[in-house]
């Protein structure tokens, strides 16, 4: 019955449901339609669902719908810190917070959103947080830094805790974050956990926040179906080829439209963005050696049009052994490599109109397939996956053909042929302009020369 019922008989708030139908949601996804009847009746709820099933409205609506609920029984309510949304990385917070604004655009100055991800600097955020907004969002380790500070405080005010991409959380190693954090909130709080994946990392968060929560978790695969989600893989039988099999289909336009590449490192991140140049083809590097700033402006600018191609990586920091506080071990870790820890570009981020994602090397887990892929074919429009495999990578592409087999019901991942007259003649003006490649890589060989870098 939930599933059938549009948000018009779900109890909100005439000003929330005429913020959904300005961002053109005509009826509730699956998960929106079983979570959000329970999350109105108070529960405490587990959810999983595929990435770009709309999880951030199944949880949006009830949390402004509550506050706005709190404020109309009383004018005399006093203004506090009732909601409270984590997120794994600053990139997810900042996309969670324009969602949560949107949602609230017909609400006047009822309800004010607090974003604990867009500045680096303590000090300038305690002004915003003395003003006491409705709801704050942020990553487990700066809201942590808040609370300990006493510039936040929601022991007596907090009402709805959400973790969202909540397998993400441990896994980056706020797990001694979240514990600290836990000892600043009240007894008595309802609780949403929202994820793409069910791990033991969830389970280890369901108790430690949850209290007799209710599963939601649609029967839907976690990518969409090949009407929808057209998936390739495409076998190289060199390094070089990888390169320019990829220029190849950006140059002759064979891939239309804007595209995500995932590489497995930083340092390849900055390769392929070379290669693309010298043909070229512009494009931006996102990983997590770039300021906050600089990655949030390169998401911005590739929204916008002005870049069609964004090269990345999805690393995500390792959970640090029971032995060794997590928190502790992220923070040594980035600031010997000198990453954020708070970086996360795979998941959560809501790249806007992407028709392709080519996995440029191939993922080392399905989950990594996944979350890389569920970057395109969002809501109801078609998307491409390219995964570009070299021959001792066929038993990890063979891994993840089994495994989406398996959940879809049918093959996933078809053969992408390609002409090799277009391969020859790139090959010879790659070797043309290898010098000029490998001057600007600082001499270690560039990618056309075929090395197996």
């Amino acid at each position: 019955m939930a599933a059938a019922a549009g948000f018009e008989h779900m109890g909100l708030d005439g000003r929330l449901l005429r913020a959904v139908a300005e961002l053109g949601w005509a009826t509730p996804t699956a998960i929106q339609a079983e979570a959000i009847p329970l999350a109105l009746e108070g529960r405490d709820i587990l959810a999983r669902a595929r990435t770009g099933s709309g999880k951030t409205g199944a949880y949006g609506l009830p949390l402004l719908q509550h506050l706005l609920r709190v404020k109309a029984a009383s004018s005399a309510v006093a203004q506090a810190v009732r909601a409270l949304v984590l997120v794994p990385s600053k990139e997810l917070g900042q996309q969670v917070v324009h969602s949560l604004r949107q949602l609230a655009a017909f609400c006047g100055r009822d309800l004010r959103v607090a974003d604990l991800c867009a500045q680096s600097d303590l000090a300038a955020q305690r002004p915003v947080l003395m003003e006491k907004p409705d709801v704050v969002v942020g990553t487990p380790g700066r809201v942590l830094a808040h609370l300990s500070t006493h510039s936040l405080s929601l022991r007596h005010s907090l009402e709805l805790l959400v973790l969202d991409e909540a397998d993400l959380l441990l896994s980056f190693g706020f797990g001694e974050d979240i514990k600290a954090l836990l000892c600043h909130l009240p007894k008595i709080y309802q609780a949403l956990l929202m994820s793409a994946t069910f791990s033991a990392d969830v389970e280890a968060l369901k108790e430690l926040v949850l209290h007799n929560p209710v599963t939601v978790r649609p029967p839907e695969p976690r990518l969409p179906g090949s009407c929808q989600l057209r998936q390739f893989a495409v076998r190289c039988g060199t390094e070089e080829d990888k390169f320019l099999v990829l220029c190849a289909l950006l140059k002759l336009r064979l891939l239309r439209g804007r595209a995500l590449l995932f590489v497995g490192t930083l340092a390849r991140c900055y390769r392929l963005k070379l290669f693309l140049e010298q043909f070229g083809i512009p494009a931006c590097a996102l990983n997590s050696e770039l300021p906050a700033r600089s990655r949030c402006h390169v998401i911005t600018q590739f929204n916008r049009g002005i870049y069609d191609y964004i090269v990345a990586t999805d690393e995500e920091a390792p959970a640090a052994p029971a032995e060794q506080p997590a928190r502790k071990k992220r923070r040594g870790a980035a600031q010997s490599k000198g990453k954020d820890p708070e970086y996360g570009v795979a998941r959560g981020i809501d790249f806007q109109n992407v028709a392709a994602v080519i996995n440029f090397d191939v993922p080392t887990t399905v989950e990594s397939y996944i979350h890389r892929v569920g970057r395109t074919a969002r809501a109801d429009n078609p998307g491409t996956a390219l995964t570009f495999a070299l021959p001792e990578e066929q038993d990890g592409l063979a891994r993840l053909e089994d495994a989406l087999a398996k959940e879809n019901g049918e093959s996933m991942l078809q053969p992408y042929t390609f002409c090799m007259e277009e391969i020859e003649s790139l090959r010879y003006r790659c070797r043309v302009g290898r010098h000029a490649l490998c001057h600007q890589a600082g001499g270690e060989g560039g990618p056309a020369a075929g090395d197996q870098g």
